[in-house]
């Protein structure tokens, strides 16, 4: 392997990478062509997805950082034996923290996610008025296995499927801590996809008992997962697994197709923070799970049955 683009030994959902570097890369910043629109949007037809290196104002991330820790140790999930900024785990405290709602509530998030730098980037990348879903996905993410591979568009289908996810990291994500990690051209592999990726995680045969019985509570018929086994994934479609270190004020855009998954986190110790946002252009129809007050995501609100 080059220097530039050997990696250290990697696992994503508890499967050893091949190091290969035909099988693993490294991302390819577009922080060089940033304020290229015509260019950024080539880009993301043949790539699939940029990597904003450096785009954002690295003290706001970090500011952001320091909100939701703040709430994190108020939550009894952080070993207090450790300054809070370093995300160190209590050792009974669960694998994942979903915290939606502590994104709602910090002001620095909502700022940096929904205004500013990052919402001019989606509006200029548009080229027309945009809107984004209410509803943050804010994750932190202890020692452990990672997110599978999968795309988003089964999560969020019901309107346009040419809105975009935006991966953002809440601080510096070393290899050790994992992050996330995109597949290579599989966002052109409509021949894998299509029998997949158009299927809805919240629908269900309303003439089926069982799959009745699971929507009426709250469950899924179709849980949206690709695989639990990234290097199967990656010999099935081609390409490499593509991840990098990720920097406070970096982040990682990409359409609905694109399948991706997470390095796991090798720390021993330390949560990995970061959210999912999702932008799209206004005049499109939006999906309705993920907009409003108090926007109904994957609740029983959202199940959609049908006659199969």
């Amino acid at each position: 392997m080059s220097a530039q683009t050997e990696l250290p030994p990697l696992v994503s959902y508890g499967h050893a990478l091949d190091g290969d570097d035909r099988k693993i890369g490294r991302l390819r910043s577009s922080a060089d062509v940033a304020d290229d629109m015509p260019e950024l949007r080539r880009r993301l037809e043949e790539d699939g997805y940029l990597y904003m290196k450096g785009y954002l104002d690295r003290d706001k991330v970090l500011e952001a950082r320091r909100s939701i820790l703040s709430e994190m140790a108020e939550m009894d999930v952080l070993d207090p034996a450790f300054p809070a900024d370093d995300a160190i785990c209590k050792a009974d405290a669960a694998t994942l923290q979903f915290m939606p709602e502590v994104a709602d509530r910090s002001d620095s998030v909502q700022s940096l996610l929904y205004s500013g730098r990052l919402l001019d980037f989606y509006r200029k990348f548009y080229d027309e008025p945009i809107r984004h879903y209410d509803f943050t996905w804010l994750r932190a993410m202890g020692p452990g296995k990672g997110t599978n591979p999968h795309s988003d568009l089964p999560y969020m289908g019901r309107g346009t499927d040419r809105h975009m996810t935006c991966w953002f990291p809440y601080g510096d994500i070393p290899f050790d801590l994992g992050g996330l990690m995109i597949l290579e051209g599989s966002h052109k592999r409509m021949d894998l996809l299509k029998n997949y990726v158009y299927r809805d995680v919240d629908s269900y045969c309303e003439n089926k008992p069982e799959q009745k019985k699971r929507a009426d509570e709250g469950g899924w018929t179709f849980t949206g997962t690709l695989s639990h086994n990234p290097p199967v994934v990656r010999n099935k479609f081609g390409g490499r697994w593509l991840t990098t270190e990720f920097e406070a004020g970096d982040f990682l855009t990409f359409g609905m197709f694109m399948v991706h998954a997470a390095v796991d986190n090798c720390s021993g110790n330390q949560f990995r923070i970061s959210s999912d946002s999702r932008y799209q252009r206004a005049s499109e129809p939006i999906d309705e799970r993920w907009v409003g007050e108090n926007p109904a995501g994957h609740s029983k609100a959202a199940k959609n049955g049908r006659v199969c």
